[in-house]
């Protein structure tokens, strides 16, 4: 069992910055592989970025290339988020979640999931 809690959400004006991180209960969180994903009102929820179980792979949605960057530290148990340019349309409810494997990210097939912290992105 892996419980994940979100934090670093918050408000932030356009071209701003911010960093979430995702923290994880239990000694396997270093076997997984790590997703954020985000979910804005009325729109499904979205894969982000994701990272492999030791953060020499990453994978990004286009809508995050160049201005998104994942990393995971194992030995504190958390992955992060680093986001930067942001714009109003990133404003959602952004997840982490947990995975067998990093290719199954996109498709949403994770296996626990963490209550999500809200960033809003004014113009």
């Amino acid at each position: 069992q892996v419980q994940l809690t979100e934090s670093g959400g918050g408000l932030v004006q356009a071209g701003g910055s911010l960093r979430l991180s995702c923290g994880a209960s239990g000694r396997t969180f270093g076997s997984y592989a790590m997703g954020w994903f985000r979910q804005a009102p009325g729109k499904e929820r979205e894969f982000v970025a994701g990272i492999g179980w030791s953060g020499g792979a990453t994978l990004y949605a286009d809508s995050a290339k160049g201005r998104f960057a994942v990393s995971r530290d194992n030995a504190k148990n958390t992955v992060y988020l680093q986001m930067n340019s942001l714009e109003p349309e990133d404003t959602a409810v952004y997840y982490c979640a947990a995975a067998g494997s990093i290719g199954v990210l996109p498709r949403k097939d994770c296996d626990y999931w963490g209550q999500g912290t809200q960033v809003t992105v004014s113009s």
